[in-house]
């Protein structure tokens, strides 16, 4: 099978590597000539457009950071649907719009293509050793075909069901995700104004029923003092986003996500729309005038577990 990659980002990159690095044939296409150039390096094809990119491979990988630079790859003159042709599978391994996969994914159909929607979820450091979970909606039968491909790139993939149920689940998690983090602001400043040695904190929460995977990874970085957690505050404001327009087009009020929304907004404003997501709780250390700084834990996060070929949850 051959396969072709565009977006070669943070968590792109990351996924492609893997493809590469377990010998797929892999076309590759980014904006960033860098970026093509390294995976060209490495033995990866390079093409000059999306469409051209289409037209080489039977599967199609987009990770791009929002709906909409992923239609104007998808839609655009030398887009990717424009080089479709019967049989290829197209995997939008975005975190993006359920309406939106579904509004693409007809015209891939009529391509007589097949659409799969395929997001990640578990965070740059593990996209990088191929431990990242990955969720996919669609055709089961063309699931089935990419499955060798997705087991290399993540260790449990889900079929979730239909095409656009992969989509929602993301940006569900996501947004748990995001209420996790705002949540452990206000643990860290009770923890610390309670003057609590904050490492052995970070030991009991680990092994409390208070635990997340959030506070697991997110921590880490928070009491280091980098906060790199290789994602941006834009892009989490993009995601509870989308969460928060979802659960309106289902009639379904919320009273966490809005306030989840606004605090997040309020850090982009105050730190940048590029500062690192996980910036969040420094709004609760300059309002009160504190850091939850300790020793003994790392600057950036790297997956200690063992690189495994994955498996169908």
């Amino acid at each position: 099978m051959k396969i072709g990659f565009i977006g070669l980002g943070n968590v792109g990159g990351k996924l492609a590597g893997s493809l590469l690095k377990n010998k797929f044939d892999l076309t590759v296409r980014d904006l960033d000539e860098n970026l093509t150039n390294e995976f060209k390096n490495l033995g990866a094809k390079v093409v000059n457009s999306a469409k051209e990119l289409s037209e080489q491979v039977d599967l199609i990988i987009t990770c791009l950071p929002s709906p909409k630079i992923c239609a104007e790859v998808m839609e655009g003159e030398d887009g990717v649907i424009n080089g479709l042709s019967e049989n290829k599978i197209w995997l939008e391994m975005s975190t993006t719009d359920e309406a939106e996969i579904k509004r693409i994914g007809q015209k891939v159909l009529n391509k007589k293509a097949t659409p799969l929607d395929g997001p990640v979820s578990g965070g740059c450091h593990r996209a990088e050793t191929g431990n990242i979970a990955i969720f996919v909606g669609g055709e089961r039968t063309a699931f089935e075909k990419i499955l060798p491909a997705l087991t290399v790139m993540g260790r449990k993939v889900l079929h979730t069901g239909v095409l656009g149920s992969a989509t929602i689940l993301k940006v569900i998690t996501n947004y748990l995700a995001s209420v996790h983090l705002v949540a452990l602001g206000e643990a860290w400043t009770v923890a610390k104004k309670s003057n609590l040695d904050l490492a052995k904190a970070y030991k009991g929460i680990a092994v409390s029923s208070g635990n997340s995977f959030v506070h697991e990874t997110e921590s880490q970085v928070i009491l280091n003092g980098s906060y790199n957690i290789n994602f941006t505050m834009d892009l989490v404001l993009k995601d509870t986003a989308l969460f928060d327009d979802l659960a309106k087009k289902l009639n379904a009020p919320l009273e966490i996500s809005p306030k989840v929304v606004e605090i997040f907004k309020d850090g982009q404003k105050k730190y940048g729309s590029r500062a690192w997501s996980s910036m969040i709780v420094k709004r609760m250390e300059d309002a009160n005038n504190i850091d939850f700084r300790a020793t003994g834990f790392p600057s950036e996060l790297t997956d200690n577990e063992p690189e495994e070929k994955g498996y169908e949850i």
